[in-house]
């Protein structure tokens, strides 16, 4: 089948034709004509198949009748990411460069004025993110009665970030009969309780089971040490032919210490995570996307939908925590028919993620067996540090200061006679009075041994000196 049997226009064609494209992947060849006849849309596909084209095509020709009104959009494309709206937005740049169609992109990052300049003008292709969208909305600057097609795109990543809430709100905004299209790669019960709530019956274009990688793309897996992983994912590069990579971490942290790692061992890299400036992610998109910089290292906000031509390698530095961002992760690579690679780096603490991936696919993923590189045996040998065990000590050294040897010499010249009352005692059980008193002398000979010993040895003696008068040195009465 070719596009020109889908029923689009010679325009539309015409820039299909200059993008370098003839034949329509499954879902495009199912989806188009029924977004054609104004149906409703439930579009389930796994990642790289081409669902932007399945839905950007045909609305360019059906927005080609008509022209759009100051501060109403005639139609809306929601993504959950800026990067996917980006796309969109180049999609329909290539697409529609035939069609005189006005559009804006309504992300986080621009300031409010230049976007509001756009909607003042009116634009036939509104592509907007849920929160930047709402706020317009709520500044007054956005009217939303005159959406004819709506489309909520990579729907279960909406849910993923908590835009389920705000996507509701949005199709609420929206008065009088719409066309909705409704794509995601999985489709767990949330987003089927948001399709029968939103879609009026759809026609469910599915092209491939959900929840399953594409098979063009080769699957290992490394078992290892935590802090092998650095030196193991060089080697694998070093050794593979890497024409550029995306190297996904669980954590924003983590990508910034990878980026300084891969990047001291000389290898070209970019870092892309939610916490940096919009500026710059479109910038290191760009370098990446030119060849400039061949690997880049991200969070899963570039995991999903993002169309980058050629990836040859994804590298899993974490293993996903959710085991369906396995498949939106490998699926940057081996796009468009082309064969890709994707290599896991897996600890034995993240064993339950893998098990979950295994069984989310239906089967284990082949272990390379790295030389020199030893598999861990057990989840106890890596996922705690080995304890210092703590010394015993007694409560009676707890208890009592610490004597000098000079102390303990004059304690052990002491009366027998005093020693063994004082033995006797500790035999015999004491009345409370006595008892009483002989802690108050005891504490008192304690804070008195303690004032002794706080004293410096070399300190200058105070008082008598070597002048000791003979009385005091005269042993007492009794004691021989």
């Amino acid at each position: 089948m070719l596009f020109s049997d889908l029923g689009l226009s010679e325009d539309v064609l015409r820039a299909v034709g200059d993008a370098g494209y003839s034949e329509p992947t499954p879902i495009q060849a199912e989806g188009i004509p029924l977004v054609l006849q104004g149906r409703d849309i439930l579009g389930v596909a796994q990642t790289g198949t081409g669902k932007t084209a399945s839905f950007t095509l045909p609305m360019i020709d059906i927005l080609a009748a008509g022209r759009a009104r100051a501060r109403m959009a005639r139609t809306l494309i929601l993504e959950p990411t800026r990067e996917l709206a980006a796309q969109v937005s180049e999609n329909f740049e290539t697409y529609g460069k035939y069609h005189k169609l006005t559009m804006a992109l309504l992300i986080g990052g621009v300031s409010f004025g230049d976007q509001e300049k756009k909607l003042d003008r009116g634009v036939d292709v509104l592509i907007a993110t849920p929160g930047r969208l709402l706020d317009h909305v709520g500044r007054g600057k956005l009217m939303l009665n005159g959406v004819q097609v709506l489309v909520i795109d990579e729907a279960d990543r909406m849910l993923d970030m908590g835009f389920i809430p705000d996507v509701e709100r949005i199709c609420k905004l929206i008065a009088g009969k719409r066309q909705t299209l409704l794509y995601s790669a999985t489709m767990p019960k949330e987003i089927q309780k948001l399709a029968d709530s939103f879609l009026t019956d759809p026609a469910r274009v599915e092209v491939a089971p959900p929840s399953s990688p594409a098979e063009n793309v080769e699957q290992r897996i490394v078992y290892l040490s935590p802090r092998d992983k650095d030196s193991t994912l060089r080697a694998i590069i070093e050794a593979a032919e890497v024409q550029n990579a995306m190297i996904f971490c669980n954590r924003k942290r983590d990508v910034d210490s990878l980026f300084k790692s891969l990047k001291n061992s000389k290898l070209g890299v970019g870092a892309l995570h939610g916490d940096m400036a919009q500026s710059y992610r479109m910038e290191v998109l760009a370098k990446f996307k030119s060849g400039e910089v061949p690997i880049l290292i991200a969070s899963d906000v570039a995991a999903r939908g993002l169309d980058i031509a050629a990836v040859s390698h994804v590298f899993n530095y974490d293993v996903p925590t959710h085991a369906e961002d396995y498949i939106h992760r490998i699926g940057r690579t081996g796009r468009a028919g082309r064969s890709g690679h994707a290599v896991t780096l897996s600890t034995p603490a993240e064993q339950k993620y893998v098990d979950a991936i295994f069984k989310l696919i239906g089967g284990e993923i082949p272990k390379i067996d790295i030389p020199g590189l030893k598999t861990p045996a057990t989840k106890s040998n890596e996922t705690s540090a080995p304890r210092k065990r703590a010394r015993p000590t007694s409560s009676k050294k707890t208890s009592e200061p610490k004597q000098s040897p000079e102390k303990e010499k004059k304690t052990s010249t002491a009366p027998q006679r005093k020693a063994k009352s004082e033995d006797d005692s500790s035999k015999k059980p004491a009345a409370k009075a006595s008892k009483s008193k002989s802690q108050d002398s005891k504490s008192t000979s304690t804070e008195k041994k303690t004032d002794t010993n706080k004293r410096r040895p070399n300190a200058p003696v105070k008082g008598l000196g070597d002048h000791v008068p003979a009385f005091l040195a005269r042993a007492p009465k009794g004691v021989k």
